[in-house]
């Protein structure tokens, strides 16, 4: 018997995901699927969270010794990541964490909606980067992330590089929308498989993982890596791997990240504001 949270996303209601959770869950479970209403979610984020933490509270305390799993799609996991950012003490609890299409690097479509972060509307919340609190989290709680590949490098939505974190393990789904992850029998097939043996999966200490983190932490909005044939090579590391770098018309960098074989391992962007810090760090990151 445990307690199954699980979060729909923006522009979507309980349905889907309470459906998916039914599916999947033990007879036994108890189920709560907050419903945040459809045209609430444009509104942004902050009431929406505080009503998962209003329900989430109330059946914490109302079944204190059930063990925990959560599961969010989209802006679902968002809301628990920063559930589990404000409350740590509730990670003890926490069997797993499953967060399905959730752009924990933050939205590029977000981005570019309210690229200065004026509108106090749900776009600039989706753009935020949250994948430093994923991280520290997906180290304490088992996390999985699922993401699919819809066209070389989204779900049509959401780009992939966008949903990896490290220390959570990673699925990536074929030929799936962002709007049937939360109901689609793959989804719940992943899950399933995950719960059977829940582990924080160990940090890559691979050549290219490591540079990876450090393109992480640069400001860059992970991107869609459908151009990165445009790019040109900026360095070449002694282990394989390499960075490459394109500016598009309007100036804005691209910077891509490949491994010894030649397949893109991340891609992410920086606007004029960014991009002279970018430089830099990439200068000193080849330049050590």
């Amino acid at each position: 018997m445990y307690l199954l949270f699980a979060q729909h996303g923006w522009a979507d209601t309980h349905h889907s995901i309470a459906g998916l959770a039914q599916r999947i869950a033990a007879d036994d479970a108890v189920i709560s699927a907050p419903n945040l209403g459809w045209w609430r979610t444009w509104l942004g984020m902050g009431e929406r969270i505080a009503q998962v933490e209003l329900d989430a509270r109330q059946k914490l305390e109302q079944y204190p010794n059930l063990p925990v799993r959560i599961i969010g799609h989209s802006m679902g996991g968002l809301i628990w990541i920063e559930l589990l950012t404000r409350y740590p003490q509730w990670r003890s609890r926490v069997h797993s964490l499953v967060v399905i299409g959730s752009p924990l690097g933050g939205s590029d479509l977000g981005r570019m909606f309210d690229p200065l972060r004026w509108v106090p509307l749900v776009a600039r919340d989706l753009g935020q980067d949250r994948r430093s609190l994923a991280r520290a989290i997906a180290a304490e709680i088992p996390t999985l992330s699922i993401a699919s590949d819809l066209d070389g490098g989204s779900d049509g939505t959401v780009p992939i590089f966008c949903t990896q974190v490290p220390h959570a393990r990673w699925v990536c789904l074929q030929g799936l929308t962002h709007a049937i992850l939360n109901r689609h029998p793959q989804v719940g097939e992943s899950i399933l498989s995950f719960w059977q043996d829940p582990h924080i999966t160990p940090l890559d200490t691979a050549a290219a993982a490591l540079t990876k983190a450090v393109l992480y932490a640069l400001p860059l909005t992970d991107c869609h890596p459908r151009d990165y044939g445009r790019a040109r090579t900026f360095h070449r590391f002694p282990e394989g791997h390499s960075l490459s770098l394109w500016s598009n018309p309007a100036g804005v960098l691209h910077v891509y990240l490949f491994d010894a074989e030649g397949s893109c391992l991340y891609g992410g962007y920086a606007g004029w504001r960014d991009r002279p810090a970018v430089l830099k760090a990439l200068r000193a990151l080849v330049n050590p």
